[in-house]
């Protein structure tokens, strides 16, 4: 039995945390048979949220077979099991032209959640990730989009004993990095969304300070569903984590959210 924080920084709507952060702040808690030098790889976690994870507010985590579950009240928030899949990887982008597709962002024009960890236009440097990804083709199901992330040294996690002196961002960091370019993909200012549930395999913790490029793809829908998926890429060109999500539409009125004048 432990405990798991969603600390108001990470939030996602204004009152609920970021489902990709809280995700992997679980995910993280399933540390059995982790890599020694805790840079990676990691085994692909899916994430369920069940409801909008509450900020600053201890959720009890109990482990019960191969299922994690963070509650609160008794009710639980989010459940996270391994998964033995392979998942396919979205195709990389040139850093050159994730950054040239940012100028496209379509959040800055209209962001249902301004105020969002990862992708909200209202979060400064070194408080949000930034993320803002623009759409740069067509794949056979949805849009690709890509943007440019560099680790912000307040997201280092220093609980770990790394086999280099390289400092890296954290699981959650990482998990949260391959969440919302996913929405975006999925087309989030026509559609408002939230995260139902996100599988994520980690390769390697994405090293602080340098330069990243991540990229999403649009992969369907189905009723309120809609698919996508994100990879996280070096500098090097090399995978450093990918991730499918599965997003629901909701009224943004239930979660604090911004509507289109």
């Amino acid at each position: 039995m432990s405990e798991l924080i969603v600390p108001r920084r990470f939030c996602g709507p204004p009152d609920s945390g970021n489902g990709g952060w809280t995700a992997g702040a679980l995910a993280a808690l399933d540390d059995t048979d982790a890599p020694d030098d805790h840079a990676g790889p990691w085994p692909a976690i899916e994430v369920s949220l069940r409801r909008p994870p509450p900020l600053d507010t201890p959720l009890h985590v109990a482990v019960e077979g191969a299922v994690t579950t963070a509650s609160a009240d008794g009710a639980p928030v989010a459940a996270a099991h391994r998964v033995d899949r392979a998942l396919t990887e979205v195709a990389p982008v040139g850093p050159d032209v994730a950054a040239a597709a940012e100028s496209a962002y379509p959040g800055l024009d209209f962001h249902p959640f301004p105020t969002c960890f990862v992708c909200g236009t209202d979060r400064g440097e070194g408080d949000g990730l930034r993320i803002f990804p623009g759409r740069v083709g067509a794949g056979p199901d949805g849009d690709l989009t890509a943007a440019t992330w560099t680790p912000h040294p307040s997201l280092h996690e220093d609980w770990h004993t790394y086999a280099d002196e390289v400092p890296r961002a954290s699981v959650a960091a990482t998990w949260a990095a391959l969440d919302c370019i996913g929405g975006w993909a999925g087309d989030l200012s026509e559609r408002l969304m939230v995260l139902g549930r996100m599988t994520a395999r980690v390769d390697a913790l994405p090293a602080i300070g340098e330069a990243h490029v991540v990229v999403g793809e649009g992969r369907g829908q189905d009723g309120r569903k809609t698919f996508t998926a994100a990879t996280l890429y070096d500098a090097h060109g090399r995978v450093v984590a990918s991730a499918e999500h599965t997003w629901i539409a909701v009224d943004p009125a239930m979660f604090g959210g911004r509507t289109p004048v």
